[in-house]
């Protein structure tokens, strides 16, 4: 019996019965030996409740071949524990906790079993924030310093528990979920597909673009949709804008945090262009509005093309400038260089993704390894990499990265003549009945991945969503380790995730 089902990030979505239903003992045997190979990672992995208990299902991300591997398994047993493959691969570590959060399963030999969000409907409501078992060390000359959950600035909650000997961080445990919004059950809740995609562009703020593209590609995979080359290529320029405007801001906050204020205010009047844009497109700055599922409100005009790339042209022409000062900064190169080190086998074992773990040099891009849309029929990606895992790798990787999508925007519409008429959004086609259906698309911060499980009618009856920042969260606290915890600001910066994208 085969383990997985194989596809693609372009097919259309998988009858439920076209996905194997295996054991669970020869699951965990495969993957034992299968995810030592970096080529493989976690796309996600969770339960959903059936009449006779639980079913999990499991998607694997081939990054050498493009495969997308799926399997299911019904165990009888997971009253009284599963082995854990955390403890194997500790990239399995966030979907296993939540699972033991919601369903009280156990994983056995877990390294660190924890609830993962406090989600609303968890099963044991004993296990508050208030309880939340930090990880501690005794020792007569080591001390707890406690940030958040409330932060002096305009940030949202989350604690950060440091033990220090003296200046020197040893650990750093990241508590979050104070945020729960119940988006998946809301997904669930109400079938009306306009409320779906407000909900989805509504997952992480200044992801707005990614979230609802990843809602729209799976519900036109479910419909069996092909939206056409026009609209594939707009929803990618509207992907790179948010790339661009969101990398200009972690520049700008980067020269904050060690007092540039000159790169700072450059960065944030390039990133006011680039969002002034957006609103000029679609209405909204943030990039609302513009991702519909089947077709589109916002149709680009000629008149829109040619501001996209009058601005685009100038924001890459004076942010190169801006670069190119960083790059000949000494003082913050000294800063940024050599802190925060995270090698690229720890972010292959923890699964990490986007930029952070690009620019430990892991080859970690959905644009490249699994494109859909217009990276897939066009656009040939090719990921920027860095190697020394610092704060300067993941800002260098950023400062490329703005470059290299504002010359995907020129490129793509320079010869783009748009189509007298794209399709209108269509809210009320008909979806695949017994399916379940996925899409990953290549956000700002990283790889985001929607999976949807649909009834007999078409219903969509599950729905899970995973933001980069799940993964990268990790990388966070490694980064810190052995650092200043004068430090920390620096590396938070550098990896700037998601508190909202994590609390589902």
């Amino acid at each position: 019996m085969k383990l997985y089902h194989i596809t693609n990030n372009n097919a259309k979505a998988v009858a439920l019965a076209d996905i194997p239903v295996v054991e669970y003992v020869e699951l965990y045997n495969d993957l034992k030996e299968r995810m030592t190979d970096c080529r493989y990672h976690v796309a996600h992995y969770f339960a959903t409740e059936i009449e006779c208990g639980l079913k999990f299902y499991l998607i694997l991300l081939d990054d050498e071949t493009s495969e997308v591997l799926i399997t299911s398994f019904i165990p009888d047993y997971y009253a009284e524990g599963l082995a854990s493959l955390t403890a194997l691969h500790p990239q399995f570590h966030p979907f296993e906790r939540e699972m033991h959060e919601l369903y009280g399963i156990p994983f056995d030999s877990h390294p660190w079993l924890k609830p993962l969000r406090f989600s609303f409907d968890r099963r044991d409501r004993e296990s508050t924030m208030d309880s939340y078992p930090f990880y501690t060390i005794d020792g007569d000359e080591l001390h707890e310093v406690n940030v958040g959950p409330i932060h002096a600035g305009i940030i949202e909650p989350g604690a950060f528990r440091f033990i220090c000997d003296g200046e020197q961080v040893l650990h750093l445990e990241i508590a979050l979920g104070y945020q729960h919004r119940g988006v998946e059950s809301e997904m669930v809740r109400n079938q009306n597909r306009l409320r779906q995609t407000l909900i989805a562009e509504s997952t992480a703020g200044d992801t707005a673009v990614g979230h609802a593209t990843a809602y729209a590609e799976l519900v036109e995979k479910l419909a069996n949709v092909d939206v056409g080359d026009d609209l594939k290529r707009e929803r990618m320029i509207a992907i790179e804008l948010e790339r661009i405007a969101m990398h200009l801001a972690d520049t700008g906050a980067l020269a904050t945090d060690i007092g540039f204020q000159l790169y700072q205010v450059a960065c944030e009047a390039l990133r006011t262009v680039v969002i002034n844009t957006t609103q000029a497109w679609c209405g909204n700055r943030f990039g609302k509005s513009v991702i519909r599922p089947m077709g589109t409100l916002h149709p680009l005009t000629e008149d829109k093309i040619k501001l996209i790339r009058k601005n685009i042209a100038d924001v890459r022409r004076r942010y190169n400038e801006v670069r190119e000062d960083i790059l000949d900064a000494p003082t913050l190169l000294a800063r940024f260089e050599q802190c925060g080190l995270v090698p690229k086998g720890e972010m292959e074992r923890i699964g990490g993704v986007g930029q952070a773990a690009r620019a430990s040099g892991l080859r970690r891009d959905i644009r490249a390894t699994h494109p859909s849309g217009y990276y897939a029929e066009a656009l040939k990606h090719e990921p920027i990499l860095k190697h020394d895992g610092d704060v300067m790798s993941r800002l260098a990787t950023r400062m490329d990265e703005v470059l290299q999508s504002a010359d995907y925007i020129e490129t793509t519409l320079a010869s783009y003549k748009p189509a007298t008429k794209i399709a209108e959004p269509d809210y009320e086609v008909k979806l695949q009945g017994d399916a379940l259906s996925f899409s990953l698309v290549e956000g700002w911060r990283g790889e985001i991945c929607h999976v949807a499980l649909t009834n007999s009618e078409g219903e969509i009856v599950k729905y899970k969503i995973k933001d980069p920042s799940v993964h990268n969260w990790l990388g966070l606290a490694i980064a810190v380790r052995s650092e200043g915890i004068s430090d920390f600001p620096i590396n938070n910066k550098s990896f700037n995730l998601s508190y909202c994208g994590h609390d589902l």
